[in-house]
């Protein structure tokens, strides 16, 4: 499958015994140090929920905008609910996308850093309330698949298998449920710009059929097509960071469909605690001879506490929700 630019790992290999386990972890090992992008099988993800899943993001996008409006994001401080078409950005460019983004359910807070105000309750589509319950499942079912992976991926690098569950904490998760509509430009467009995740793990589901998603490759685009039964999984920053840049994080971007064509994708982002800060992995001498330092670009700092990276990527993404809830805090630390 060479043609596919990515590697392709199974996860099941795990189950097949000692022997085809540590080949998937030195396969995870290499893939995420040379590529820091692959595809994953075997996750045991139903069908039938991936379907379920579609069927209601489908059914969303489809409502009258009255309804999305509902849920705009401008009325969140948390940056959570419906973003319209370009009411989002990268690296200052407007992306052409809709989208919602939905984090973990819980009461806001008062009081302490800045990344405090990321936490706080979801927005939901009252015409929709059926969409809660399919999202919620498929946050559970990919949180147990990105804890597995990367209980794998500490072994690959050295460390015990409990070392991503020892320093997460409870974790911060994101899903974006996205629609990219088609263009009629005749040179691709920005769906959404190229960029690097700011957290640890990213598992991402694309509608099957729908290309558009390019992965940086020595300097050169490549694209990474849907694969049927696969996530397309990528290494975020501070990842990169724990491991003294012997992984590294990846430019990706997204170019519009053709129109009348659109695209539905749904990345699924699994990082620490906002207050959590991953320590440096101890790497075998083989690996750390091979880190190549944290990457050093001044627009786009790395910073070690997850909470200060996440604030920095969402204070960046909405200017329009930083300006109405965040005045304050825009310039700081981005």
């Amino acid at each position: 499958m060479t043609e596919l630019n990515l590697p392709v790992l199974d996860l099941a290999q795990l189950d097949a015994g000692d022997a085809e386990a540590a080949v998937f972890r030195d396969t995870l090992r290499s893939a995420a140090h040379e590529v820091g992008f692959f595809y994953l099988t075997g996750t045991g993800v139903s069908a039938n929920l991936e379907q379920r899943l579609h069927r209601a993001a489908r059914e969303f996008f489809a409502l009258p905008l009255a309804d999305k409006l509902e849920i705009e994001n401008i009325k969140s401080p948390h940056f959570r609910g419906y973003t319209r078409i370009g009411g989002e950005r990268t690296r200052g460019e407007v992306d052409w996308r809709e989208q919602i983004d939905i984090g973990p359910e819980r009461e806001a807070v008062d009081g302490g850093p800045g990344y405090r105000r990321l936490i706080g309750p979801n927005l939901w589509p009252s015409a929709q309330p059926q969409l809660r319950a399919v999202v919620e499942e498929w946050h559970t079912t990919l949180c147990a698949v990105s804890r597995r992976l990367l209980r794998a991926w500490a072994q690959s690098l050295g460390a015990d298998a409990g070392y991503f569950d020892d320093h997460f904490g409870e974790p911060s998760t994101l899903i974006k449920i996205v629609r990219y509509p088609g263009s009629e430009a005749p040179e691709p467009q920005q769906g959404v710009g190229a960029h690097k995740d700011s957290g640890v793990l990213t598992l991402l589901w694309v509608e099957p059929g729908k290309g558009g998603l390019q992965v940086e490759r020595d300097g050169v685009w490549v694209d990474a097509p849907p694969v049927p039964g696969a996530f397309v999984v990528n290494i975020g920053e501070l990842l990169e960071y724990a491991t003294g840049g012997y992984l590294k994080a990846t430019n990706h971007r997204v170019v519009s469909p053709p129109a009348p064509h659109d695209r539905i994708s749904i990345p699924f982002f699994f990082n620490p605690a906002l207050d959590r800060t991953l320590p440096l992995i101890d790497l075998p001498a083989g690996l750390a001879e091979d880190a190549r330092g944290v990457t050093d670009d001044p627009t786009n700092p790395i910073h070690s506490l997850y909470g200060e990276n996440a604030l920095k990527s969402r204070l960046r993404a909405h200017p329009d929700v930083a300006a109405i809830h965040h005045a304050d805090l825009v310039g700081a630390r981005v």
